[in-house]
């Protein structure tokens, strides 16, 4: 069943406590068809979907004293994090209508990812779901709630979403949906849900591999991007390719076709990116090295007919997506091939999983 935004809205009875203790761990996401443009309030502009990273995860303590001064202190690797911190406690504050103890303590939250900054893994997603299900925790020692497991794990998607879009994606393992789409009814702008409908088990056994080609930051944040796309001119056939392109893969996912599949991973990746160099202003996120992986990966199909494509989020680094069965053919090809673009011959690998 659907929920609404009011039946988050929390109405229940917090008995403080002078101090605790929360923790836990989130994973990233790989978006296959993009989210790119947003409105207020973090709703989306175009449906997307994504695979959940298992193996590249976000782990973050918050420890809360209760205080007559709300006050956010956030330490990313041990080390304060001033501009984190600003962020953090606008996020907190916005979260009011819904925990309606946030108000009344002062944070410590410790936070630290298990791959490396910059790497093409989105750590606001990981991030913002760890910080999400720390408070959902929080919300559960304070007060007596009766909620089903069903409805807390959309409330906490609904949180992590407000922190960051795509991590509303993040607390779910598989193939994972968030915003609107017409053929598929349990679909909602507000959080994220399992794909419902069904998947040919060729796609339950990818694996995903991260060249780092770019280990720097980028020069142009996503915040920006998105805003970029409320006067970007082709903004609408943007948003509705993606909604198409999801109708697609419902028979795709059902059927196996894997050809077809990559295919729309790919041309999803392009499009993004297309939408970067048109901007007003425009903005380049690849890098030279992006492109001479991708006219290797295209000769590598072409000549070997394995199942191997990519993606690309915003920023430079390649995920390498490809089914199990043609994992040796393809490991080969990347350490006699694509390794050698990497800064430091650094790959991250995740299994993907639907076991949660």
């Amino acid at each position: 069943m659907k929920i609404t935004e009011k039946e988050f809205i929390s109405e229940d009875n917090y008995t403080l406590i002078e101090k605790g203790e929360v923790s836990h761990k989130c994973p990233s996401n790989i978006a296959l068809v993009k989210y790119w443009g947003k409105y207020e309030n973090q709703i989306p502009a175009n449906p997307s979907l994504s695979y959940t990273l298992t193996d590249s995860f976000t782990e973050t303590k918050i420890e809360f004293n209760k205080s007559d001064k709300f006050k956010v202190e956030v330490y990313l690797d041990g080390r304060f994090q001033e501009s984190f911190t600003e962020k953090i406690k606008k996020y907190f504050l916005s979260l009011k209508k819904y925990l309606l103890f946030i108000d009344q303590y002062h944070y410590k939250i410790y936070t630290e990812n298990n791959f490396p900054h910059s790497s093409g893994i989105a750590s606001s997603a990981s991030g913002f779901g760890a910080l999400a299900k720390c408070l959902m925790e929080m919300s559960k020692i304070l007060s007596d709630d009766k909620l089903s497991e069903e409805f807390k794990l959309k409330k906490t998607s609904f949180i992590a979403r407000l922190g960051s879009g795509s991590a509303c994606r993040s607390l779910y393992n598989g193939l994972v949906l968030w915003g609107e789409h017409p053929d598929i009814i349990e679909s909602s702008n507000l959080y994220a849900v399992p794909y419902p409908l069904e998947i040919n088990s060729v796609f339950e056994t990818f694996i995903d591999t991260v060249l780092l080609l770019d280990e720097g930051v980028k020069e142009v944040s996503s915040s920006v991007g998105h805003q970029l796309m409320n006067e970007h001119p082709y903004a609408s056939v943007r948003f509705n390719e993606a909604t198409k392109n999801i109708t697609k893969l419902i028979s795709i996912l059902k059927e196996g076709d894997l050809e077809s599949f990559g295919y729309i991973v790919e041309n999803e990746s392009l499009s993004l990116h297309s939408m970067m160099m048109t901007s007003k202003p425009s903005f380049i996120l690849l890098k030279p090295s992006t492109l001479l992986v991708i006219d290797k990966i295209w000769k590598f199909r072409k000549n070997c007919k394995a199942h191997l494509y990519f993606s690309i989020d915003a920023g430079a680094n390649i995920h390498l997506l490809y089914p199990e069965k043609d994992k040796g053919i393809v490991s080969s090809f990347i350490q006699n091939d694509l390794i050698k673009f990497t800064e430091n011959g650094n790959l991250i690998t995740n299994q993907i999983s639907f076991l949660n």
